[in-house]
């Protein structure tokens, strides 16, 4: 399974201290540079800088397509604008966006989206997690994730919780 991920899915796995189940997940992602330059380089010293760096399974590749990239940056970030053109480049079957815009942009050209929340589920769906709620709790309360008590709600509803 192709995967490409965007920078927020990265750092706040990271920060949940559950990097890893990317790869419990989906065997190995794909991160363009924008995306590695974001959480490695710019965020050296910061959660998920040395976790994303230092895991053999993500791969950095360079987005070919560079002027879908800048049109794509009149209403996206670097990290997105390349995610976004990568899957398409790659013909990725999944793209892991957390950004409403991204999201929808992603949808536009037909790409198929999880955010790190249905991460989250899925994992718990595949006994990777025994439950959901500390991490839901943890990143409202600790990492700064928006989630409003509706959602929060609806996610554990979901997860059966």
């Amino acid at each position: 399974m192709i995967v490409v991920s965007d920078t927020s899915i990265l750092i706040n796995l990271a920060r949940l201290g559950e990097l890893e189940l990317l790869q419990k997940l989906y065997g190995g992602i794909h991160v363009p540079t924008a995306v590695w330059h974001e959480v490695v380089e710019n965020g050296r010293g910061q959660p998920g800088a040395a976790e994303v760096e230092n895991a053999p399974w993500i791969s950095v590749k360079t987005v070919s397509n560079q002027a879908f990239v800048k049109a794509l940056r009149q209403d996206l970030d670097a990290g997105e604008s390349e995610a976004i053109a990568l899957a398409l480049e790659l013909q990725a079957e999944l793209l892991l966006m957390d950004e409403r815009l991204g999201r929808a942009t992603a949808q536009y050209f037909g790409l198929k989206y999880i955010g790190l929340l249905g991460i989250l589920k899925l994992a718990k769906d595949r006994s990777f997690l025994a439950e959901i709620r500390p991490y839901l709790d943890k990143l409202r309360n600790e990492v700064g994730f928006y989630l409003s008590d509706a959602l929060y709600q609806r996610v554990l509803q979901d997860a059966k919780e």
